[in-house]
């Protein structure tokens, strides 16, 4: 249905936010006081928090922490297939498959014929990409020491050692 010019409902333009600072949060707040009990959230927020801080750090190279882990995982090996990367690390197979090229892009890695079967490529770390590892090596502590400044040593090594606990029941 048309309408005509005069018959026009006036509208009100939409409501633009403005250079808003958010309020800082308190902890104290009974809301918060509740997220802050459940350990799940904890260490999901913890979790986002140094991803992004890695991410950062990674940013000028064009890489993400996705990248990072495919890479410290070539680390460890003579190479993998794909599909092994992608259960190893829990990514989904597409996306290894687009981690792998920019990989490939960057020199860091590249895909090889596989001695067991010659259909089958396997993804291999470059000598490039051993040095990009030991260049983040740093970069990566200085985002473990931003995240558990708060902690002494003692708390660092018992909070480690825990997480390695769950990490080895719950991620296998």
């Amino acid at each position: 249905m048309l309408e005509s010019p005069g018959s026009a409902e006036h509208r009100e333009p939409a409501i633009t936010r403005q250079n808003v600072t958010p309020k800082p949060i308190d902890a104290h707040e009974p809301w918060m006081r509740g997220l802050h009990a459940d350990t799940g959230y904890l260490l999901y927020r913890l979790g986002l928090r140094s991803g992004q801080l890695f991410n950062a750090c990674l940013q000028e190279s064009g890489l993400r922490l996705r990248h990072y882990a495919v890479l410290r995982f070539l680390a460890t090996s003579e190479g993998a297939l794909q599909r092994e990367l992608s259960t190893r690390l829990g990514y989904d197979p597409s996306a290894i498959v687009g981690l792998v090229d920019d990989l490939e892009k960057q020199g860091f890695a590249e895909r090889r014929p596989s001695p067991d079967d010659r259909r089958s490529r396997i993804v291999v770390l470059t000598e490039r990409g051993r040095a990009f590892l030991r260049d983040t090596d740093e970069a990566g502590q200085r985002v473990t020491n931003e995240l558990l400044g708060p902690l002494a040593p003692a708390e660092r090594d018992a909070l480690h050692a825990l997480l390695l606990r769950i990490a080895d029941d719950g991620l296998n």
